[in-house]
């Protein structure tokens, strides 16, 4: 549980206090050339600048983080990040500018996604892909967006692909894609998804073929309102019900908060509901912790307004 009355929520000094701790826990470093041999600059006006004794550059908590060149003040960046990562279903760029008085919706939006390119530093393929041996990954395809069965006049945007990887009581990840098909979901799965894995799936025939590269596939037949059954044999339950309460909370999040995102952005929403899952509390991680990792996967990141995008 955190304290939102806390001082680094609403205090500059403290605020940079605090990033300074969680950035540098082991003594301050040049961000420039790494060198441990700098000094904290004195003066009013260079407040929280360091100047390094080897490459003679000034930096402070900002450089080289998702940050750095924001005139958002430090406070309003640690509220920021920990509203996003606390709530389940996210939070609004509108709602944010209200809450912590931006200026703008342009700012209260770039700052949202500077703090999603925060949430995407862990890609399972950098760690030997989901599951295991002697685990289980579920894999499902769903489409996002707005529905469009209460618009009087313009038709709604065309709903988003999204194939999502999930192991289970473990992490996800989703993957937006321009059409369900086997070529272009075979590549994701065969990526982040070890081979050592059971696979479990619905119906769909793009898994078929791709089963066979995996320890296990079984599937569940939805069509036949199939949802889960327990094989003996492998003393398992055969279903992809963690994957779809994980839309669940996907959609209501696209739907309910965020109302339309368009298919540039996707990607970057799909890292932020992956992040607070892969860090929920079911696996010990609770609001405070969750934020203080999303405040480490701030360094060493950019993003720019002319590359929002990418």
């Amino acid at each position: 549980m955190t304290d939102l009355s806390a001082k680094h929520f609403h205090d500059e000094d403290a605020a940079r206090e605090h990033i300074e701790a969680s950035r540098w826990a082991n003594g301050v470093s040049c961000p420039h050339c790494g060198s441990l041999d700098v000094h904290r600059m004195a003066g009013k006006t260079q407040a929280g600048m360091f100047l390094c004794n080897d490459c003679r550059d000034k930096f402070t908590c900002r450089t080289g983080t998702v940050m750095e060149r924001s005139h958002v003040p430090l406070h309003k960046w640690l509220l920021a990040i920990h509203l996003m990562a606390s709530s389940k279903k996210g939070i609004s760029a509108h709602q944010l500018m209200r809450n912590l008085g931006l200026g703008s919706y342009r700012t209260a939006w770039f700052l949202c996604h500077r703090i999603r390119e925060a949430m995407g530093d862990d890609a399972p393929a950098s760690k030997g892909g989901l599951g295991g041996e002697g685990k289980i990954v579920e894999i499902d395809e769903a489409y996002v967006g707005g529905a469009g069965k209460n618009r009087a006049h313009r038709k709604p945007a065309p709903k988003k692909a999204v194939v999502t990887l999930i192991e289970r009581d473990g992490r996800a990840a989703s993957f937006h894609v321009a059409n369900v098909t086997a070529k272009t979901i075979c590549p994701i799965i065969m990526t982040h998804a070890s081979r050592a894995s059971a696979l479990m799936t619905d119906e769909s025939n793009l898994y078929t073929k791709l089963g066979r590269e995996f320890a296990s596939h079984q599937s569940v037949d939805h069509s036949r309102d199939e949802y889960a059954y327990y094989d003996n044999g492998n003393d398992c339950v055969v279903s992809i019900n963690v994957s779809e309460n994980f839309f669940s909370i996907l959609k209501r999040g696209i739907t309910g908060v965020y109302y339309s995102v368009s298919e540039a952005h996707m990607h970057r929403y799909l890292k932020e509901f992956d992040f607070r899952y892969n860090n929920r509390s079911g696996l010990g991680v609770e609001d405070t912790e969750r934020a203080a990792k999303l405040l480490k996967g701030v360094e060493g990141k950019r993003l720019t307004y002319d590359q929002p995008a990418n």
